[in-house]
């Protein structure tokens, strides 16, 4: 299993909510978060057999941007 972090645009309780059902159904993820909080609103997840640049294209189709760190 991996553990990506990315910068997210990802910033209010609204966005979140948008970008959970895509996250959820995507096969290969087994959990994530985002840490609102923060300025750079942080997105781990944990992965097994996806690549952080998959894991970026499921929040871009959710219509965010994330950028591995």
């Amino acid at each position: 299993m991996e553990t990506y972090k990315f910068k997210t645009n990802i910033n209010c309780s609204g966005c979140v909510a948008a970008v959970t059902p895509h996250l959820n159904k995507e096969e290969g993820i087994s959990h994530w978060n985002v840490d609102t909080k923060v300025d750079e609103k942080i997105l781990t997840v944990e992965a097994h057999g996806k690549t952080a640049e998959e894991v970026a294209a499921v929040v871009a189709k959710a219509g965010f941007a994330a950028e591995k760190i």
